[in-house]
């Protein structure tokens, strides 16, 4: 989702505050960020990106954290170096690379296949302070209990959500902890012609694998032969049908989860030109084909 960001004076005068840059700068927004907002600076060295952040509490969003986990990716080797950050603001270096869409992602599953399961597996060797748990359902009911309290439009309807819920936390497959990126849409995936890198770290923390699988496979459109390419690439090995239904389930998940987020959105956030009440729809419509494709190949749990 694009935002219309305009640069105000203030905001410049904020980041040409900032204590980093090498002689004259020139600032442009970088189109994108629905709880955040970056932009490019150049300087006489070069790019840098600027992020602005605030803690979101309601979303379990914290910027320490993210620093912390964008410097450990940054010795990880799979991000931009951080070279500054203060408190709502993180400056990283800026990579003359490409931003992936869906058809990137597609057409590179065995790569990005691969940065991922690096990130699971490096990341806890560089990850410091309180360890955070991203549990996708824990997620789900948490933003039930903050819907109702908030008074949503959509408060009806939490029960249901609550109960699908259940259901497809019983559908996963046990597998190890991982730290897990958590957010993996096309566009936090780059590309600078010799490697993958990673960026956007507001939802890190350890977590399944399934659930940056079904985020990967259901942000990026996949078929079912690429979605089954995917598990086959992370596991190596052809996948069996539970490890297949857990990512149909987790696909569900991931798209109620992120309907709530929408839901969460339309009460506390108001980024400029983002239109949550439709994003929440878009989702919502999403969840009833992943679902119809889910009970048509699974069957409903029995009551």
């Amino acid at each position: 989702m694009a935002d219309a960001r305009e640069i105000t004076a203030p905001r410049s005068e904020q980041i040409a505050a900032l204590p980093i840059w090498k002689g004259s700068i020139a600032i442009e927004p970088l189109i994108g960020g629905i709880s955040n907002e970056s932009w490019l600076v150049t300087d006489d060295v070069g790019g840098h990106v600027v992020r602005f952040g605030k803690d979101y509490p309601f979303h379990h969003v914290l910027r320490d954290r993210e620093v912390m986990t964008a410097r450990a990716a940054e010795l990880a080797s799979l991000a931009p170096a951080v070279e500054h950050a203060e408190s709502g603001v993180m400056v990283c270096r800026h990579l003359n690379a490409t931003t992936y869409g869906e058809a990137d992602v597609r057409s590179n599953i065995e790569r990005v296949t691969r940065i991922v399961r690096t990130f699971h597996e490096r990341m806890p060797h560089h990850i410091s302070g309180p360890g955070f748990m991203f549990w996708p359902f824990h997620v789900i009911r948490d933003y039930a209990r903050t819907l109702s309290a908030g008074g949503s439009r959509m408060a009806e309807h939490l029960p249901a959500y609550l109960t699908l819920a259940e259901e497809l936390e019983a559908a996963q497959a046990p597998l190890p902890i991982v730290f897990g990126h958590n957010d993996l849409l096309p566009a936090n995936l780059l590309d600078d012609g010799e490697r993958l890198w990673l960026i956007d770290f507001e939802y890190a923390g350890f977590s399944t694998a399934m659930f940056d699988l079904a985020g990967l496979s259901s942000n990026a459109s996949f078929s079912d032969e690429e979605s089954e390419a995917l598990l086959g690439f992370y596991f190596g090995r052809t996948p069996d049908r539970p490890l297949r239904r857990s990512l149909a389930a987790m696909q569900c998940a991931s798209l109620l989860r992120e309907a709530m987020w929408s839901m969460v959105s339309e009460i506390y956030l108001d980024a400029p030109g983002t239109d949550y009440i439709a994003y929440t729809q878009q989702n919502l419509e999403r969840l009833e084909a992943a679902l119809n494709t889910y009970y048509t190949r699974y069957g409903r749990a029995s009551r």
